[in-house]
């Protein structure tokens, strides 16, 4: 049997773009002689991220819809079309057996073409609420992978595989990773440490949620992981300096994530569904402040989906400035509520979810070379 021909299409954030590659590298894993190809939105992040792991990828000249009246939607019409040219070009040129669309604007598309030559399509569906792209997509999709039980209230309860959400394989593994997170960090192993994650580009809320509560923390004796985000770096990068605590140790990006879980006693993150699988497989009690600016505020229902299963903690970014550094301080303190969380969010993770998944797209591949 030939090796198998697959698109990969989707993109715009890390949460679409990690859980692609992990999807990607699963496939290699079954099957190494599989020829991928991913399709993104050019000028968004996978552009760079995807050849950074090895995949070629092509670009298309597609933009999302603001949902403010604004003058970029005037040319939505004209790079849509562009785009569904250019998707069908690349098809054509690629013959895939399969298309894979994991949300974002390029996946429409890439799939809509793909649909138009008779080959099947998968989604994959990061969070609780799905995306506007995938519930475009979902009629003449094969399969649809999923992360949140009750997806059926977006999707044909038939097409629907709880798979969870692909994450990077270093996380996987953290359990004997705490003295070199520990020495790789710089900190104090008799201290408790505190780890915030905004995101790659930041998040202005948390970010002032630990400047403005610095007494706080410098009076708690507890040392802190903070992702600052590239935006703001160096305007925080200035206020732990003036802050003078060396235990604050406040940075851009963090490239070793896993190094940063192993090293954390609570975790301060956004609700973006590749953050909740991974804190649902590294198994840390996390405080979830979710970010109001994003579509369908998909992110409060990410948290509450945890929340509600007694697996995390919730704070509102109105809130979160005055409540999020007394709220995770207590949480240290309190190792029956830890234990908790922690016993709670371990039931949520799937380790497996990149195999899985992968497993499913080389399946219907197989299956459509028999009837052929």
């Amino acid at each position: 049997m030939s090796a198998s021909k697959i698109i990969i299409s989707g993109g715009g954030t890390g949460g679409h773009i990690y859980p692609a590659i992990a999807i990607a590298n699963a496939i290699k894993e079954i099957e190494p002689d599989a020829d991928i190809l991913f399709v993104g939105a050019n000028g968004k992040m996978e552009m760079e991220k995807v050849p950074a792991a090895g995949y070629l990828i092509k670009g298309l000249d597609i933009v999302g819809l603001q949902r403010k009246l604004t003058v970029k939607n005037l040319a939505f019409p004209y790079k849509l079309l562009k785009s569904l040219k250019a998707a069908k070009q690349i098809v054509k040129d690629f013959n895939p057996d399969i298309a894979v669309g994991v949300g974002g604007y390029a996946s429409g598309p890439t799939l809509k073409m793909t649909e138009r030559c008779n080959k099947p399509t998968l989604l994959q569906e990061q969070n609780s609420f799905a995306g506007i792209t995938n519930k475009l997509l979902a009629k003449k999709a094969r399969k649809i992978c999923v992360a949140y039980d009750n997806m059926d209230q977006f999707f044909q309860k038939d097409k629907i595989i709880l798979t969870g959400n692909p994450v990077r394989k270093d996380i996987l593994s953290i359990e004997n990773k705490r003295e070199e997170a520990i020495e790789h960090f710089g900190l104090d192993p008799k201290k408790k440490t505190i780890l915030i994650i905004g995101g790659s580009l930041g998040a202005r809320t948390l970010n002032n949620s630990i400047k403005d509560n610095f007494e706080l923390l410098n009076n708690a004796n507890v040392q802190l992981i903070w992702q600052t985000g590239k935006i703001y770096d160096v305007e925080m990068q200035k206020a732990a300096k003036e802050n003078g605590n060396s235990a604050i140790k406040a940075m851009p990006f963090i490239a070793k994530m896993d190094l940063a879980y192993a090293a954390a006693d609570a975790v301060i993150s956004r609700a973006g569904a590749l953050s909740v699988s991974e804190l649902s497989l590294v198994k840390k009690p996390c405080i979830l402040v979710p970010s109001p600016n994003v579509s369908e505020d998909h992110q409060t229902k990410n948290a509450q989906s945890l929340v509600n299963k007694n697996a995390a903690l919730l704070v509102r970014d109105l809130e979160s400035v005055t409540i999020l550094v007394p709220t995770v301080l207590s949480l240290l303190e309190n190792e029956a509520l830890q234990s908790e969380l922690v016993m709670n969010i371990a039931k949520l993770g799937k380790p497996d979810a990149a195999k899985n998944i992968a497993q499913e797209i080389l399946d219907i591949i197989k299956n459509e070379k028999k009837k052929k």
